[in-house]
């Protein structure tokens, strides 16, 4: 049976992987499941010598680095997390065919201590594909918390390959894994893998197939890829052969594959899982020993925390408490700012009138930009910086894993999939960065709809609207006493947001994205204590100042540009009231005035200004006021005609509108169609001009507006 290679497809595939390097550098591929510390083993070995970027032709994010030992360079490709080299996702193929076509020298997969079972099926696939394989079994520290002990050489003669036991955080076993990697690069050790043994039928079929690919297939195991064809993998296999040279391998598959003992090519797969499986328990029933106290303990905590009864009640009353918690603790640190940012205000008016500046130039530059600017960094700033920490916190525990696992039956339901819960959450913080987020998800018609629906998400720019709003109305004249009823008021505002992302989902699958929800694996991390630092940094630096530069270069101008709008008069209204006195009929039918309707489209920017520009807007100057207290907001809003509706429909309209100008310019960038970004305007628009329209009837046949 002759079989030709086409030397085309995998040479491409050779150079979307091959790392150029020079002589006498060393390739070193770092894999392994989420969640198992992998980028801290990568940041330990590199430090500060790495880089990041996407893979050719994908958008899936690689992390290179470099780093010597022994007078070697060695550059550490640091491969997407995973689960399985089976290849059910763009993350998954990535790293399949960088182990597969990449011109490595070595493999390290990283491992959680914690949970090795269920990590070693990726450590025995990887061994199928290459024998240079070294396991690096991270998390010793916390396995130490948990009173769980693993025997690191019992497992090194079990699989063949070396194993290094590490702490990455704390730069434990580092030196150790540098030093066995030097060794099994330059062939002082040579590993050789144990590989496992299928059901006899699987292995007759290797033997079968293998002599026909090997020695005709270079840098590729001829083994493993008798098992892709076994399976089915024929994305791979296309790939690698000629579709009219491979008809006689093919035929013979498909008349094997036929056979009584055989169950399809997701029988097989299946058998080839459980195998592997099998194969991780006896390793840990040999070498790990635990607390079953422990064990039993996180599990017990998992039983409440991941329960249909408990699950969502318990998501919904932690997620009013962290609003709680940002909303009071905030209030003393905003008004502090504020009263420091607003006396500076007093300072520049003086040198502004001591150089004899025009009126207009003072207006534009202090009442305007600046004003707009010491607004959005006083209200802006304090949630933020105790929001993110606490969301940071929840992500570092292992909580919002657990978040997705509760809420993955409603996006099923939904015919959406169940990684979007993930993207959502990573909008609370910015929707743009959720958009990205929607990458996890490998369908593209789901990974549409995680990114039309992302907007329903309420962003930190929305929180300051949604949370000033519900303290002014639900909170009155400084009585404490009903402190939590804004917090609760924002956490239901998110529930209708949850609702609203599952309703638009379900008509999207079912109308223009029609489609099967595909299943997926998701990994519940161990329980973990936070990294103070890691907390810290993420949550300041990545989130928090990022999102607050953000508003401020775009709030700033808007303020500029708002406060000239205000200030000048075609007859007897400014050009902010003649745009408000058009748009005022429409805003009444859905509950709301003109103002605060053109303060949504001025602050398409940024959701963060919409605030500023509708109090510069209702005062007759244009210029923002500083306001001593929530009191004081409450006046200002009562005088220009606001009632509990207007509240309503005004938070409503802030969680449901068209997104940020960022957001929309991602959503071009991730989908690549103007069509997909209008769309992704359109129906958030619609929808909430239909609630608020809702509402407002409602309360009118009830004769409360």
């Amino acid at each position: 049976m002759g079989l030709t290679f086409q030397s085309t497809k995998k040479d491409a595939l050779m150079d979307m992987f091959k790392i150029d390097r020079k002589e006498g550098q060393n390739v070193i591929a770092l894999a392994g499941n989420p969640n198992t510390g992998k980028s801290t083993v990568f940041n330990a070995l590199t430090g500060l010598h790495q880089h990041t970027g996407n893979w050719p032709g994908k958008t899936v994010v690689n992390a290179r680095g470099e780093y010597n030992y022994k007078d070697k360079e060695n550059i550490l490709v640091d491969l997407p997390g995973t689960y399985s080299l089976f290849a059910s996702s763009a993350e998954e193929e990535v790293a399949r065919d960088f182990i597969c076509f990449g011109n490595s020298d070595a493999v390290i997969v990283v491992t959680d201590a914690t949970c090795l079972e269920r990590n070693l099926n990726l450590v025995y696939q990887i061994m199928e594909l290459k024998d240079k394989v070294i396991l690096c079994i991270n998390l010793i520290d916390e396995a130490k918390k948990k009173s769980i002990t693993i025997d690191g050489k019992g497992i090194e003669r079990e699989l063949g390959i070396p194993v290094v036991l590490c702490a990455a955080r704390k730069a434990q076993g580092i030196d150790e894994l540098k030093e066995v990697v030097h060794k099994v690069v330059t062939g002082e050790i040579k590993p050789k893998p144990r590989l496992v043994k299928y059901e006899d039928y699987i292995e007759e079929k290797i033997k079968d197939i293998e002599p026909i690919i090997k020695n005709k297939i270079n840098g590729i195991n001829s083994r493993w890829l008798a098992l892709r064809f076994i399976d089915g993998d024929r994305k791979l296999t296309e790939n690698i052969f000629n579709n009219m040279e491979q008809q006689e391998l093919r035929d013979m598959i498909d008349v094997e594959n036929s056979n009584e003992n055989m169950e399809g090519k997701t029988g097989i797969r299946d058998h080839i899982s459980e195998r592997i499986y099998i194969k991780a328990e006896e390793v840990r029933d040999k070498y790990v020993h635990q607390d079953k106290l422990k064990v039993n303990r996180d599990r017990l905590i998992d039983n409440y925390i991941t329960s249909k009864t408990f699950g969502i009640p318990l998501m919904l009353l932690v997620l009013a408490l962290v609003f709680w918690i940002t909303i009071t603790g905030a209030n003393i640190p905003s008004v502090i700012i504020a009263d420091v940012l607003f006396a500076f205000e007093e300072k520049l008016t003086l040198w502004f009138n001591n150089m004899n500046a025009p009126q207009w130039i003072h207006g534009v530059l202090v009442l305007g930009l600046y004003r707009t600017l010491a607004w959005v960094v006083s209200v802006m700033l304090p949630p933020m910086a105790i929001f993110f920490p606490l969301f940071t916190i929840l992500e570092d525990l292992g909580y919002l894993p657990r978040v997705a696992f509760n809420l993955d039956h409603l996006f099923k339901k939904a015919c959406a999939h169940g990684k979007q819960c993930l993207t959502m959450c990573m909008g609370f913080g910015c929707n743009a960065a959720g958009v990205i987020a929607c990458r996890i998800i490998e369908s593209p018609r789901e990974r549409l709809i995680a990114t039309l629906t992302n907007n329903f998400v309420p962003c930190n720019g929305r929180f300051p609207t949604l949370i000033a709003i519900s303290t002014v109305f639900l909170v009155a004249n400084g009585n404490k006493s009903h402190s939590f009823l804004p917090s609760l008021a924002v956490t239901a505002l998110v529930v209708v947001g949850i609702a609203i992302t599952l309703l638009v989902s379900y008509g999207l699958s079912k109308t223009i994205l029609k489609g099967v929800p595909s299943t997926f694996t998701l990994e519940l991390p161990p329980y973990r204590v936070p990294q103070i630092g890691r907390v810290l940094y993420t949550s300041i630096i990545d989130r928090t100042i990022f999102v607050l530069w953000r508003a401020a270069i775009i709030a700033a101008p808007a303020g500029a540009i708002t406060w000239i709008l205000g200030n000048i008069y075609l007859g007897d209204l400014s050009i902010i009231g003649h745009i408000a006195a058009f748009l005022d009929p429409i805003a009444k039918v859905i509950g709301l005035d003109g103002f605060i309707l053109m303060a949504f489209i001025l602050g398409l920017p940024a959701n963060e200004i919409v605030l500023p520009i509708l109090l510069m807007s209702y005062l007759s100057t244009g210029a923002m006021i500083e306001f001593e207290s929530i009191e004081s907001l409450r006046k200002i809003l009562l005088e220009h005609g606001w009632t509990y509706l207007t509240a309503l429909n005004t938070m409503l309209f802030s969680l449901l509108h068209w997104p940020c100008a960022t957001t929309l310019l991602t959503i071009k960038k991730e989908t690549g169609s103007w069509k997909w970004t209008g769309l992704a305007a359109v129906i958030p628009t619609v929808i909430a001009f239909v609630v608020c329209f809702i509402t407002a009837t409602l309360f009118r046949l009830l004769g409360l507006a």
